[in-house]
């Protein structure tokens, strides 16, 4: 939602001017409560807050903020990251001698030793004491609200049995990092989001595919380009989902990952690949709950998932003869579901087609091979590796080595590097066949190969 940010737009004048209207607001909601007086609370906020550079750039990006409601939401929120005790200082001054004031809401967090704001603190400012008005701030944080939808704006959990809106407000670091620098990040890799990242500088060019894979390729992307115009179809888009789930099975090495990265760069989707050994939990419900993490950010950002080696997530369901064989299959089972209701394209990827679920296979699309290169392909390969900088002494005969040898584009590129580097430690800095021969007896050597 961000990806269009280029420019800084010096937010420390915008927002220390948003600031300080978002304090004017309170001071006389409060006034207004302690002296009971009655508050107009559009108008107030139409006083509050004058229009404002730092408004004019997120509007372009949610125009809905222009609301006076959810802008008060969206300046609570970020409050915290800039002056930690803006909400203490007001309450001080009108509760000199100290005091609770749960009206207003808050909490403490784990390390920031300020006031957080919460649902409450939210209903209090737009609705003071109106049950109706409060019960119509509810809308600002349930699902069908733009901030939910865009994963901008949410309310953290409760423990069961306490109020919904005495939830924190939670701003998506994305958006924290742009109100306070004007710049986008991308989600970094943690316990919390076990994703990284798929980037690529080739391009369809240097991918070196068989004629049937490339043509299933196609497919996939005949689906980016047209998808939108099913889901409003009067009769097909009631019978389709709005998803699309495709497997791509095949020897490491052959394009998978590479195949992903281009159809995200094609596309200007952001594509994660999902870390399996960060997602699979000895706890159970662990699993699930990792996934879930992810499944809703992705929804929300319409990016594509990756899910290399999926066979260790959605690999074949066993029969029940422990506990665990019991809550695995569970697993199994909620995978399933969420696969089938993610909404943009979900690749998973596996060398063994065999190994994967046949609940799993009825659930996609697309399955598509990557074979191993056959001579043709590898010759190509090896042509397209070859490093522009350096000078070749003797000849290379690269349709002797794409014949020889069965290895992947992976392994080629591999080979070229080590071949390269040898030639650069000499002083010729000239590259010879021996070198990509010692480098393919390497290669072979490192996967167990006979050489």
């Amino acid at each position: 939602m961000l990806h269009a940010i280029h420019t800084n737009i010096a937010p420390q004048h915008a927002l220390e001017t948003a600031l300080g209207s978002l304090r004017q607001l309170i001071v006389q909601r409060m006034q207004a409560y302690f002296n009971n007086q009655s508050f107009d609370f559009t108008t107030v906020a139409r006083e509050a807050f004058s229009r404002t550079s730092l408004q004019e750039t997120v509007q372009k990006f949610i125009p809905q903020v222009s609301l006076s409601e959810e802008w008060v939401v969206l300046m609570l929120a970020i409050a915290p990251h800039i002056q930690p005790n803006f909400f203490e200082s007001i309450i001080a001054e009108h509760l000199p001698n100290g005091g609770d004031f749960p009206e207003f809401g808050g909490v403490k967090g784990t390390a920031h030793r300020g006031m957080l704001p919460t649902g409450e603190t939210a209903q209090f400012i737009v609705a003071g004491n109106d049950i109706e008005a409060r019960l119509a701030v509810l809308a600002l944080f349930e699902e069908p609200h733009f901030f939910y939808r865009n994963d901008i704006i949410w309310l953290e959990a409760v423990k069961e049995g306490e109020p919904f809106m005495s939830g924190r407000i939670i701003l998506a670091p994305e958006w924290v990092n742009f109100l306070l620098t004007g710049r986008e990040i991308k989600p970094k890799f943690s316990a919390d989001f076990p994703a990284k990242l798929v980037q690529t500088k080739m391009e369809w060019s240097d991918l070196v595919l068989h004629s049937f894979t490339a043509e299933q390729i196609e497919d996939v992307k005949r689906w980016f380009y047209f998808h939108a115009e099913l889901e409003k179809d009067e009769n097909l888009s009631r019978k389709i989902n709005r998803g699309y789930r495709v497997l791509f099975h095949g020897p490491p090495g052959t394009g998978k990952t590479l195949t992903a990265g281009l159809m995200g760069k094609e596309f200007g989707k952001d594509v994660y690949r999902v870390d399996l050994s960060q997602i699979v939990s000895k706890y159970i419900g662990e699993t699930e709950k990792n996934l879930s993490k992810i499944f809703d950010r992705a929804e929300h950002k319409d990016w594509i998932l990756f899910f290399d080696e999926a066979d260790a997530l959605f690999g074949k369901r066993t029969n029940v003869q422990s506990s665990h064989d019991k809550y695995a299959n569970q697993e199994v089972s909620f995978l399933l579901q969420r696969v089938e209701d993610f909404h943009g394209l979900l690749i998973l990827a596996s060398n063994f087609k065999s190994n994967m679920d046949e609940a799993f296979l009825r659930r996609f699309h697309s399955i598509v091979h990557f074979p191993m290169p056959n001579a043709q392909e590898r010759l190509k390969l090896w042509k397209q590796s070859l490093p522009a900088s350096l000078r070749q002494q003797g000849k290379l005969e690269l349709m002797q080595l794409a014949e020889a040898h069965e290895i992947s584009g992976a392994s080629i590129v591999n080979i070229v590097q080590y071949a390269a580097l040898r030639a650069l430690s000499r002083e010729d800095k000239a590259l010879t066949h021996e070198d990509l021969l010692l480098g393919i007896k390497r290669e072979l050597r490192k996967e167990e190969k006979s050489t």
